[in-house]
């Protein structure tokens, strides 16, 4: 918890402000008592209305300079609360974006999901509580104490008994619901996910009529977390009616007390009521003090949960010194590169070496599973290798600058990702300066301008989150001309053309070939169709290259390639 609190430096000012704040309205509460005992006891008992008049005009005057510094100390805490959250996720979120694919599968969307919403909207209530609450309560508590002993030292030994009494009461209840505040973070996360995964995967769901497995599935996810958070808050709940229990006793207790002690003319009426006013300050402070208690467990949790994702060293950082290139352009060279999964008993890639050069394209292709999208993704460095090197122009990317290597890089992924937002927004995230010639010029080249002219406002349309509202292939062409219009050095397509018609396929590799010819183009696929006319073909056996060459060298040299070729062309069409 104390971790996450190097965050409040931009708000010191304001911080300082509240403390100061949050004191005078403290030492107003603490004196006005015992101006109301000088009234009762002085003006009162004298008859004299000019005093009562004067000490009652400066305990107005008190409350109201008290009320204005509450006001004001709750809304700067409510600044200061708010801002704290906001950096909190916008460190979150830029720390997870330096994170390489290990990171993020180690972590999990929902999780994610859940430590920068809900973790850190529980670590703000507190900041916010506890700026105001964690001066006033104990400075009251012991001010109280103090003002009231000088009331009358011998009423005082009440507090040595209901004080201690508070502490057992709190200890109990914490004790037993410290451990259920934690778990519940863990359930939360838990129904995110069984939520994320039941819409997302909705289209799912329906085929398979599967509604009553997520039904039931999403029911205990939601009542594991109802039946902890209902146990949780009846433990919790046992605290007010104690703690007010306490106070009614002990108020009793002040009287009945201070009752004797007036009768015997060793206490005035104004310092019993000005008694009684503290004690109830006194336990109204060791109230708030144990309800922000009983959020800062939860929160404990939930910082704990931020600090794990904040302290986590990514894998994949920029080396201390950094080579740029500036001899070649567009280069592709493996050298002996071997990559293991974490846990995995066999490496995925094992000794790979090849080289892919401008105005040239280099297909790979292989079986389910052979490590085809495993390599190309090595490439912008999104895993580091276990051994060997992946260059780019010449310079290991492990020692050029992640923004820099990226730069050069058009890449398109298996699953065709798009934003919520337009079409053109969609395409301009591969440059966001390019202008509506690129844009248009992107779409005609990646076969997308057809279907683009046809939806309701062009380019302007809106496309749904996760690109819902178009269709497989429409989705791949859109991250094509996302990929195209940035033009890089060096293109690379993980199997970007499998939700295509042939036609279109055919059509857009004619296009792509006038588009690329200056640069390294590198395409995954499934499809012999795809890379017949590949400058070279790089066939993948279980993480291993079995053959490198032509189509025409390949089928008298490989046998797997030879066994692929044969499961998708005829004799006729191989000969």
């Amino acid at each position: 918890m104390f971790k996450l609190l190097r965050f409040l430096k931009p708000y010191r000012g304001q911080i300082g402000g509240i403390v100061i704040l949050v004191l005078m309205q403290s030492l107003a509460n603490l004196y006005l008592p015992t101006l109301m005992a000088d009234i009762v006891n002085i003006g009162v008992v004298r008859g004299d209305t000019t005093y009562i008049l004067q000490v009652g005009g400066i305990m107005v005057a008190i409350a109201l300079g008290g009320a204005a510094c509450a006001v004001t100390a709750s809304y700067l805490s409510s600044r200061v609360s708010t801002g704290f959250g906001r950096i909190v996720r916008g460190k979150l979120f830029a720390h997870v974006q330096s994170f390489s694919l290990r990171e993020f599968n180690s972590i999990g969307t929902a999780s994610m999901i859940t430590r920068t919403t809900n973790d850190t909207t529980q670590v703000q209530m507190v900041v916010v509580i506890s700026l105001s609450m964690m001066i006033s309560a104990p400075l009251t508590a012991i001010g109280g104490i103090v003002m009231a002993a000088f009331q009358n030292a011998t009423l005082t030994w009440v507090f040595a008994v209901v004080v201690p009494l508070v502490f057992i009461f709190f200890y109990t209840i914490m004790s037993r619901a410290i451990p259920l505040f934690q778990s519940m973070q863990l359930k939360i996360e838990r129904l995110n996910l069984v939520l994320d995964e039941g819409l997302t995967g909705v289209r799912v769901i329906r085929a398979f009529d599967r509604f009553a497995h997520e039904r039931a599935r999403f029911d205990e996810a939601n009542l594991d977390l109802t039946n902890t958070a209902i146990t949780v808050n009846r433990i919790v709940a046992a605290l007010m009616p104690m703690m007010m229990l306490t106070v009614n006793l002990s108020t009793v207790a002040i009287f009945a007390f201070g009752g004797i002690l007036i009768s015997k003319g060793d206490l005035q009426v104004g310092s019993l009521m000005a008694f009684l006013q503290y004690a109830m300050q006194i336990l109204f402070s060791l109230l708030m003090l144990s309800a922000m208690s009983i959020m800062l467990p939860r929160a404990a949790a939930s910082a704990d949960r931020i600090n794990e994702v904040l302290e986590m060293v990514p894998e994949v950082r920029d080396a201390d010194h950094v080579t740029r290139s500036d001899t070649m352009k567009g280069h592709v060279e493996f050298r002996q590169v071997t990559f293991s999964y974490p846990g995995a008993e066999e490496p995925a890639l094992c000794d790979i070496t090849f080289e892919a050069g401008p105005g040239q394209t280099t297909a790979i292709i292989g079986g389910t599973g052979s490590g085809k999208s495993t390599l190309i993704s090595l490439i912008p460095r999104f895993f580091d290798v276990d051994s060997g090197q992946v260059l780019v122009d010449g310079v290991d990317v492990r020692e050029m600058p992640q923004e820099y290597l990226r730069a050069k890089i058009g890449f398109v992924p298996q699953k065709a990702v798009l934003f919520s937002g337009t079409v053109k927004e969609n395409i301009r995230f591969g440059k966001s300066e390019a202008t509506e010639e690129e844009v248009s010029h992107a779409a005609e080249v990646a076969q997308a301008v057809g279907f683009v002219k046809n939806m309701p406002d062009g380019f302007d349309s809106v496309i749904a989150q996760g690109g819902t509202n178009v269709s497989g292939g429409q989705k791949q062409r859109l991250a094509i001309a996302r990929a195209l219009v940035r033009k890089p050095e060096i293109y690379v397509f993980d199997d970007s053309f499998s939700a295509l018609d042939f036609t279109t396929d055919a059509a857009l590799r004619a296009a792509l070939k006038q588009e690329t010819r200056d640069a390294t183009v590198i395409i995954v696929t499934q499809r012999v169709g795809t890379v017949l006319d590949a400058d070279q073909i790089i066939v993948l056996d279980e993480g291993k290259i079995a053959g490198i060459g032509t189509h025409r060298e390949l089928i008298s040299t490989c046998d797997v390639y030879r066994e692929i070729v044969s499961s998708q062309l005829s004799m006729e069409e191989i000969a």
